[in-house]
């Protein structure tokens, strides 16, 4: 499966006039696929994370007039995120896992984002359900996975961050897939010096593809969380 494959032409925009009408602006969002080194670059830059998951699967662009002001990316996600439903694995599942947006779109963007992504997954692969997390941490609960409809599945275990002392935060699986390991002996004895950073859990969404698979997420379906006043 590629980004290619995702989105079935160069530009894919959202054509269908569902729900209320929207602006012209929000009709001028074009998603295409683009290189993992250009995501990278976006995502590195303007992200809160300034990283590039590692098990990164697809990457798309956000364009208005040709000119990119965002950036999309699907991958596996947590190790055996799949297993919150029975009997998947991990071709049924992708996991949305940076979506960075430049503050000059216009209002109700990811909304619109997200909405042209999961229609053109749900066409073009045999992705059954898709997961994302909101950082509470950054004062995120998962607005636009409300409006979307996703189900809340509660709040995810916490897994420290790796800290090689360059600003950077990284997850397990990057750490992994860079150094071969992610290992604390394993870099202490290679004289690295690394520290495990203390990750806030984050909150859940699933979205299903397929509906008949509903009945088989094996956590509760949760009240959306609410921000504080």
């Amino acid at each position: 499966m590629s980004a290619a494959s995702v989105i079935g032409s160069t530009t894919f925009h959202q054509d269908e006039r569902r729900g209320s009408n929207p602006t012209a602006a929000l009709h001028s969002i074009q998603i295409k696929p683009v290189p993992m080194l250009i995501a990278k670059q976006v995502i590195e830059k303007n992200h809160y994370l300034h990283s590039l998951p590692g098990g990164t699967k697809l990457t798309f662009g956000v364009f208005v007039a040709n000119s990119i002001k965002g950036a999309i990316v699907f991958g596996a996600g947590p190790q055996n995120a799949c297993c919150l439903v029975d009997d998947a694995n991990s071709k049924d599942c992708l996991t949305l896992t940076r979506l960075w947006l430049s503050d000059e779109m216009p209002a109700n963007s990811e909304s619109r984002v997200i909405a042209i992504i999961t229609r053109s997954l749900r066409k073009n692969t045999s992705i059954r359900f898709l997961l994302s997390y909101a950082d509470p941490s950054q004062g995120h609960i998962g607005i636009i996975y409300q409006a979307a409809g996703w189900l809340y599945i509660g709040l995810s275990s916490s897994m420290p961050l790796f800290d090689f002392g360059d600003g950077i935060l990284r997850h397990s699986r990057s750490v992994g897939q860079v150094f071969g390991s992610h290992s604390i002996e394993h870099f202490a004895r290679n004289g690295v010096a690394v520290k495990l950073v203390a990750q806030s859990p984050k909150h859940r969404y699933i979205h299903f593809f397929d509906s008949s698979w509903r009945s088989r997420l094996n956590v509760p379906v949760l009240p959306y969380p609410k921000k504080e006043t």
